[in-house]
């Protein structure tokens, strides 16, 4: 096939499955999109995942991208929906037909039609739904009821449940007989009469215990109800700390509503990193690859705006010792080695101390430890860098008294960095403000200000 339409792509290439979009593949698949070749378009999609098909989409330019769609055509499954990035998804939408779309969306389970809705406009959200079955349609529009980023909007409604008091035999049997089982599911939840859940039975117990065997004494240790309006950012901790499969969700009655799986919970501990990264880096927590130069601008301008402004108070400071920088150079060619030792340090200890705070590591009971051990650090750094700093200032200026200055300095600005680093996070933290999104601005503007204060200061003590 690849011969006979002059297509660059080799068997090699589309067998690689460390890296399925490799480059001759997306010129494959655009060249079938070029010639309008749809046999060899399904031919060349067949073999991908649905996430890598997610990722070419969202790798290519809007115009190839709604060809592509178009030729597609009812080939398009649900699972590329659920895995596109929230920048490009309801583009991709609007490109589908009618028919296509219903049919994509009833694939999906209803945690992943709920998550395809949260983004979405209100006519885009009424057209999925009326596609849905009346059963499906009644648990999604429940589903977004509750509290966005809440256990409610994570869990999906297809659960399998048992009566706490049947045997394996009874479970096993039920299974069979049932034709509207999840695709995927771990644990048969056990419930009492008033359908609040009492344990979890995993499959691979179920299936290595005989027939007569209380489902109750099969019971796994670890079992945790999560309430439908906690956050999904504690949902995913409570995975994560307790090595968890799937955990049932229960409504205010403790009734059970629905079940929340492992691969939801990691998908949005990878989102809270994702964000932590990004804000820490000041350009916003959604920004995406695909996202057009306007958006771009809109998301990282404002910080950068804010870095200038902190920028402008350490000229400032540079400022009130003009005549001192005048009268001795060296300081000038020294100031940034302070800065930027002092910078490097604080975004090192704010690095640690905004994931501690994520995973709920650095707790009032270790604060105090934690501090001690930083400033430490910052010590002995300090006493490590100012020595080297000294020699250095020393074999380069032959002047005593400024590599005493400069070794004296580069200990307050390390000190300071190591403080900073994890006061100000912890602060904002205590003040509901996200310490990834402010942190490293402070920090640096403490480091910076502390830095040449410390450094010039001491030059014209010393040095005049």
């Amino acid at each position: 096939m690849t011969e006979e339409t002059g297509n660059p792509a080799t068997e090699e290439t589309r067998e690689d499955e460390t890296n399925p979009l490799e480059r001759k593949v997306v010129s494959a698949i655009l060249y079938a999109v070029d010639v309008g070749d749809r046999e060899q378009l399904v031919a060349l999609m067949e073999p991908l995942h649905a996430a890598d098909i997610a990722d070419l989409l969202e790798q290519i330019n809007a115009y190839d991208r709604m060809r592509l769609i178009k030729l597609y055509d009812k080939e398009f499954d649900g699972e590329i929906l659920s895995e596109l990035d929230e920048s490009i998804r309801e583009e991709v939408i609007r490109a589908l037909t009618p028919e296509v779309l219903a049919e994509a969306v009833r694939e999906l389970d209803s945690d992943d039609v709920v998550d395809l809705l949260e983004d979405l406009d209100q006519a885009q959200q009424d057209a999925i739904l009326e596609v849905l079955e009346d059963s499906d349609r009644v648990a999604v529009e429940k589903s977004l009821t509750y509290p966005e980023y809440s256990a409610g909007r994570l869990m999906q409604r297809e659960v399998v449940m048992a009566p706490e008091h049947w045997n394996v035999g009874e479970a096993i049997d039920f299974l069979r007989s049932s034709d509207d089982l999840p695709e995927q599911f771990y644990h048969i939840i056990l419930v009492d009469p008033k359908l609040r859940p009492v344990g979890n039975v995993s499959l691979g117990k179920l299936m290595a215990a005989r027939r007569e065997v209380l489902l109750k004494s099969l019971v796994e240790e670890t079992f945790h109800v999560i309430p439908v309006t906690r956050p999904e950012a504690d949902v995913a901790y409570a995975f994560n700390q307790y090595h968890l499969i799937s955990a049932p969700v229960v409504d205010e009655n403790e009734r059970l509503v629905g079940v929340i799986t492992i691969d939801d919970a990691m998908a949005v501990l990878d989102e809270e990193h994702e964000e932590d990264i990004l804000r820490l880096a000041g350009v916003g927590d959604e920004s995406r690859i695909s996202d057009s130069v306007f958006a771009t601008v809109r998301q990282r301008t404002p910080w950068l705006a804010v870095n200038l402004g902190t920028a402008l108070l350490s000229s400032l400071v540079i400022a009130q010792f003009e005549d001192v920088i005048a009268q001795i150079v060296a300081l000038a060619v020294l100031m940034p080695i302070v800065a930027s030792m002092g910078g490097n340090a604080g975004t090192q200890v704010l690095t640690v101390t905004v994931r501690a705070l994520a995973t709920k590591d650095l707790t009032g009971s270790n604060f105090w430890r934690v501090v001690g051990r930083e400033i430490g650090v910052g010590m002995v750094n300090g006493a490590v860098f100012a020595l080297a700093i000294a020699v250095l200032e020393y074999l380069w200026f032959g002047s005593p008294m400024l590599a005493m200055v400069i070794s004296l300095a580069m200990v307050i600005t390390l000190l300071t960095a190591a403080f900073a680093g994890i006061m100000v996070p912890v602060t904002l933290d205590r003040l509901k403000i996200d310490p990834a999104l402010a942190s490293g601005t402070f920090v640096t503007t403490t480091t910076d200000v502390v830095g040449f204060l410390s450094f010039l200061g001491l030059a014209a003590v010393f040095l005049l």
